[in-house]
C-alpha cells in the first residue's frame, strides 16, 4: 500500500473540509485512504518555522507523494527536502518566482500542483474594501511578517491606497501573542474597515479574527469563502476546496505513474466573492448594488 505524506502549514481543526476535499480526488483515482493507500499527516498550525523538519520527517517514512499544502512555506520545505520523491504542492504566490518549478506549463524536476494566486490580489481586495466602505478614513491592515510573500503584498497595498487615496494602518501579527496586540492596537488607531492579508497562519485563527470583527464592528474583508461563512462579512478568492480536491487528482495520477513534470501547475479559473448580508445588516452597512451584482454568493 503505498504512503503518502500530507504536510500543511495550517492546521487539522481548519482544514477537514479541506482534506475531505484531497481523498475525493484520490478516490476518483481508485485511492482510498485505508484501503488502497495510507496518508500521513502533519501539520505547522500556523508556525512556518516547524515545516522543514515536518518535511525531513515524511521523507524519512519513504513517502511514496510529498504533499506541501497551506502556503508557499510549506511548498519550499517540501521542495528543499527531496529531489525525487515526488510532490505535489499548494501556494498562493508565484511558484514560478519562488524557485518552485521552472514553469507553470512545464514545472520540470519532481514538484507539480497549484496556485490559488491569492497572494497575487490583494491590490483587488483593497479595492473592493474601498467601494464597500469609502467613507473609512483609514484601513486597517493585517499582515503576517514571517509569511515569505509578505513584503510584495505590502508594496501591493501601499501601491493601490496611493491610486485610491486611501489611508492605511499596518498591524504585523505571525503568532498569538502578536495578534492579540494587533486586536488591541486596531481599534485605538480608529480604523473604519479591516483587509487580512492572505496567508494560512490568519486561516488557523479564523475564528478569533471574525470575532474580533464582530466585537469591535469593524467591516472585514477575507480570502476565502470560509471567512464569510463563519460569520465574516466578505471575500475574494478562488476555491480553495477544488484545489485541494485537484491536488488529490494529481496525486492519484502520480501513483499510477504520471510524472510531475509532466502535470502544469494549475491555476484558478474562477474567482469567487461571497457577501454576508446578516454580518452586514449586524454592522449596519448597506452593501453598494455593485458588490452585491458581482457576487458569486449571497448568504443571508
Amino acid at each position: 500500500m503505498p504512503l503518502i505524506g500530507f504536510m500543511s502549514g495550517r492546521s487539522p481543526e481548519d482544514s477537514e473540509h479541506l482534506v475531505a476535499a484531497f481523498r475525493r480526488g484520490l478516490a476518483k483515482g481508485d485511492f482510498v485512504e485505508g484501503q488502497t493507500v495510507a496518508i500521513e499527516f502533519r501539520w505547522a498550525r500556523g508556525d512556518y518555522s516547524l515545516l522543514p523538519a515536518l518535511a525531513a520527517e515524511l521523507v524519512s517514512r519513504q513517502v511514496a507523494v510529498l504533499v506541501g499544502v497551506g502556503g508557499e512555506s510549506s511548498a519550499l520545505a517540501a521542495r528543499k527536502a527531496t529531489s525525487t520523491i515526488p510532490i505535489v504542492f499548494g501556494t498562493g504566490g508565484d511558484p514560478v518566482r519562488a524557485g518552485i518549478v521552472k514553469s507553470f506549463n512545464r514545472p520540470g524536476g519532481n514538484a507539480t500542483g497549484f496556485t490559488l494566486l491569492t497572494d497575487e490580489i490583494e491590490a483587488k481586495r483593497l479595492g473592493l474594501l474601498h467601494d464597500l466602505v469609502p467613507g473609512a478614513a483609514l484601513v486597517g491592515v493585517l499582515l503576517n511578517p514571517h509569511f515569505p510573500a509578505a513584503a510584495r503584498q505590502l508594496d501591493d497595498l501601499q501601491g493601490a491606497a496611493r491610486t485610491i487615496g486611501q489611508s492605511l494602518f499596518v498591524s504585523k501579527a505571525s503568532d498569538d501573542s502578536e495578534l492579540s496586540a494587533a486586536f488591541a492596537t486596531l481599534p485605538q488607531q480608529r480604523v473604519g474597515a479591516l483587509l487580512v492579508a492572505a496567508d494560512p497562519f490568519f486561516d488557523t485563527r479564523r475564528d478569533r479574527i471574525v470575532a474580533f470583527a464582530a466585537e469591535n464592528r469593524l467591516p472585514t474583508f477575507y480570502q476565502f469563502r470560509e471567512y464569510v461563512v463563519a460569520g465574516g462579512l466578505i471575500s475574494y478568492g478562488p476555491s480553495i476546496i477544488d484545489a485541494h480536491r485537484q491536488a488529490g487528482d494529481y496525486v492519484a495520477r502520480i501513483l499510477k505513474g504520471t510524472k510531475p513534470a509532466d502535470l502544469p501547475v494549475l491555476q484558478p479559473t474562477v474567482f469567487e466573492m461571497v457577501v454576508n448580508l446578516k454580518t452586514a445588516a449586524a454592522l449596519g452597512l448597506t452593501v453598494p448594488p455593485l458588490i452585491l451584482g458581482a457576487a458569486t454568493e449571497v448568504i443571508e
